[in-house]
């Protein structure tokens, strides 16, 4: 049996009704009773639905939300999250204001955004929040990440545009198939990255970990494990670089990965 799972949550835990499913909760508990850790590795942040779902995966451990930049040991709150750098994030807010879009500006544990209404709304449902709009000049703690929310047709001119020194983090969400999240990071963080750190931290070689994801932000992922493993409803990227493909989302295919990790 391998000793860590990497499990993404939309698409891969969490279908199309914004649920998951019980046999997939079942095989979870199963394979956590024998001894294997779980992590959550998702691009939502560790509020509302996310961590929640983290808690009842395994409530001691650690796990990776907001693509990398938020590493947190739930049961304690210890975080091995880096800084967002302050300049560049200055800069995000002021083009993001100037041209009249949604970011959110995320800590640890809480988040802002600088255009209230409808699409920041949904999003909270989504994220499993009620909607309280805080403004960024009054959020408190680090901030580790922003994220554009915007609509799917201007993904390509969110990508295209400038982020020198940062990464980007493109996905979606079978609950708002209508929306692109572009969450950015410092350079070089990544849910891969923070994969190792949790290895390291339960003291696994790459060779024990199993990753399943099923978008484009699950690339270093499933690259910087031993067994990368893709949703039949994954990407084609995804899959291209996939050990194994396991069946839809909606069709319970976590439980197959669960299954296949137990026995290697």
């Amino acid at each position: 049996m391998l000793g860590l799972m990497a499990i993404d949550v939309d698409g891969t835990l969490v279908g199309t009704a914004n649920v998951v499913r019980e046999d997939v909760w079942a095989a979870l508990a199963q394979a956590r009773a024998q001894g294997m850790r779980l992590a959550i590795c998702s691009g939502r942040p560790a509020v509302g639905n996310a961590l929640e779902y983290a808690r009842k995966l395994d409530a001691d451990g650690w796990h990776v939300f907001q693509n990398g930049a938020s590493v947190v040991k739930v049961d304690t709150g210890e975080s091995l999250s880096e800084p967002f750098p302050a300049q560049k994030l200055q800069a995000l807010i002021e083009h993001a204001r100037h041209t009249d879009r949604l970011l959110e500006i995320y800590t640890d544990t809480e988040y802002a955004i600088t255009k209230p209404g409808e699409l920041a709304e949904r999003h909270a449902a989504l994220l499993g929040l009620p909607y309280r709009p805080i403004r960024p000049e009054d959020l408190s703690g680090t901030v580790v990440r922003v994220q554009w929310v915007a609509p799917i047709e201007d993904s390509a001119q969110i990508t295209g545009e400038p982020h020198e020194g940062l990464e980007l983090h493109p996905a979606g969400s079978p609950v708002m198939r209508d929306t692109i999240f572009v969450s950015v990071t410092k350079a070089g963080v990544d849910k891969g990255s923070a994969i190792r750190r949790v290895a390291e931290k339960y003291g696994l070689g790459m060779n024990r970990v199993m990753a399943v994801g099923d978008g484009s932000n699950d690339l270093h992922l499933l690259r910087a494990v031993g067994h990368p493993v893709a949703m039949g409803n994954a990407e084609d990227v995804l899959k291209a670089v996939a050990e194994t493909v396991v069946g839809h989302v909606d069709e319970g295919g976590l439980v197959e990965a669960v299954q296949l990790a137990q026995t290697l």
